[in-house]
Order: C-alpha cells, then structure tokens, then sequence
C-alpha cells in the first residue's frame, strides 16, 4: 500500500506544481486567512479517486469537499491533506505539503508529509515499524527539553492572548518558529530541529505527523491531556516525551 500511495502523492505534486502558472481560483472558509483554491479541491478529489479504486470499501476524511465528517474509529480511513499550507501556497508558491494518513479501525498505520516544492517526502509508522526521510530511515531524535530546543507554534496561539501559557513555554524554549504549515512543524519534530508543537489543527492537519511521532515515542494531545477528537479544529500539543512533561505543568 505504502508504494502505491507514494506514487500518489507525487502524481498530485506535479499536478499542483503545473497549476503554480495559471490563475488560481480562490475562496474563503472562515475569513480572509482561511483560505481555499480550485487546486485544494482538485487535488483532493484526484486523490480520493485513486483511493477508491485502489480500495473501494475506503472511507475518506477530507478538509474539502464535504468529507470532513467521517468517524476515524471504523474501517480503513484515509485521511487527506490535499494543500497543508494554502496560505502559504497562494502567497510564498512554497512552503507547503500534501498530507496523507491511513487508520485501521481507529489505530493510525502509516502517515506521509510530502513538502512539495522542496521534494521531500516523510513517510512511515506502526505498518513499517519504521519512519523514512524520501528512502533514507530516519533515525530517532532525541529526547530533548524545552531548553535545548525550538518549538513551532500556531500564528493564532502567538498573536492572540495567553491562554495556553504560549508566551512562557516560548520563554523557556530556544525559541519559537512560525510556519504556517502544520506538515513542516511536523518534518521538524521528525528531524529534531524542533522538538515541540502547539497550535489550533483539525484532523487531516495532524492525522500523518501523529502518525510518525508515534513510531518515534513522541507523545501528543488536546488541551489538558485529553485525546485527540479527529473531530472539528482542535488544541494540539506534542513532542518529545521530556518538552510534553514540561508543558502539562503549564496544566494546558
């Protein structure tokens, strides 16, 4: 399966770098920085087509197009990504990944973050028993603390008031890294060059990098050690298990 949804990936990457020259056609979800092109939802829809025939008992959960409902708990459930990133795709032409996870009656198997521009492609799990960088394992990164690290963050948890302790955990890290694409916070934890997350996800913006961090013993939760809905957008935090125990004393 793993072959098969690789050659997936770059097949959509050529076409969403084909669609960089032409006129974008772009959308609003929930305001002027939600954004949605014709190449989110083409993109998806290319994807969810080979699913379906590769296995056609598949279940989808999808950002576009109506398929962000599906329960992850029953089947096999392919979980889509089609642009991570559509802020930055629109405006940098950079920056951002075609995300792809697959769960098994709930238990995450395999997860893939492709940073298309830059042709990069993180891919593993549980299934493999082992996490790639292109075709290269990836060995595992160490448990670093806060301190001795960088840890990424959601624009929305920087800007807006304190609520989650953001500002002290920024503190007492290394430093704080904003990307705007939660696939490249997720190829940082796999790396090692970040060692921490938090930001506000929906399922499809985190289902691959858990995914990976599991295989690694990484740990990630919701908002005060609860489990992760796959539900809705969401509070996420995660990281190597020594930066998690430092921010639950944040009690976030």
């Amino acid at each position: 399966m793993e072959n098969e949804i690789i050659q997936w990936i770059y097949q959509a990457a050529e076409k969403i770098k084909a669609a960089l020259n032409d006129e974008l056609v772009i959308d609003e979800k929930n305001g002027r920085t939600d954004l949605v092109t014709n190449v989110d939802k083409e993109t998806q829809d290319f994807l969810v087509d080979k699913i379906r025939t590769y296995d056609p008992d598949a279940h989808i959960l999808g950002e576009e197009n109506g398929q962000d409902q599906t329960d992850i708990s029953n089947g096999r459930v392919f979980v889509i990504d089609p642009i991570d990133g559509t802020m930055n795709f629109v405006l940098q032409k950079e920056n951002f990944c075609i995300m792809i996870a697959v769960f098994e009656e709930g238990i995450g198997q395999l997860g893939f973050i492709y940073d298309v521009m830059r042709d990069d492609l993180f891919w593993g799990g549980p299934k493999l028993g082992k996490v790639f960088h292109n075709r290269k394992e990836l060995p595992k990164p160490a448990n670093t603390k806060l301190a001795d690290g960088l840890i990424g963050m959601g624009v929305s948890l920087v800007t807006g008031e304190n609520k989650f302790h953001t500002k002290e955990i920024g503190r007492e890290a290394m430093g704080v890294r904003i990307l705007g694409c939660a696939g490249l916070d997720f190829i940082a934890i796999l790396k090692g060059t970040q060692n921490g997350y938090i930001s506000r996800l929906s399922p499809w913006d985190y289902a691959a990098g858990i995914v990976m961090m599991q295989q690694f013993d990484m740990a990630f939760s919701g908002f005060q050690d609860q489990p992760l809905s796959f539900n809705g957008r969401e509070f996420f935090k995660g990281g190597t298990q020594a930066v998690m125990s430092e921010i639950t004393e944040y009690d976030i």
